[in-house]
């Protein structure tokens, strides 16, 4: 805690503000804890990765709405949750991750 002290009182004499951040939302953390579990490469022989991309170009949709509108749901969202990890589209971690996620195409939050 000493050091903490001594970042305070430089940062006072600098004329800032400080403050100790602990830890991120929890939401935050579970939903990039979901999406690093498929950073890994994957095979698409169905297409689904393009069937997603096109999806979202039209327009954003929800997590739930955007798999539904696949030719196989199931798969779909396991190649959504790898393309948002590659932000290949986008989304935003401020909510926690789910079915009512907004999906957004790349460089629109």
């Amino acid at each position: 805690m000493l050091r903490f002290a001594a970042a305070r009182q430089a940062a006072q004499a600098a004329g800032w503000r400080y403050s100790v951040v602990t830890g991120w939302r929890r939401e935050v953390m579970t939903g990039l804890e979901t999406l690093s579990a498929r950073r890994r490469p994957l095979a698409d022989p169905l297409g689904l990765g393009d069937q997603v991309r096109e999806l979202v170009a039209e327009r954003p949709r929800r997590l739930g709405e955007l798999v539904e509108a696949t030719a196989v749901p199931p798969v779909a969202r396991v190649h959504v949750v790898h393309l948002l990890w590659h932000r290949r589209p986008a989304l935003d971690l401020a909510a926690p991750l789910g079915d009512a996620s907004w999906i957004y195409p790349c460089g629109r939050v």
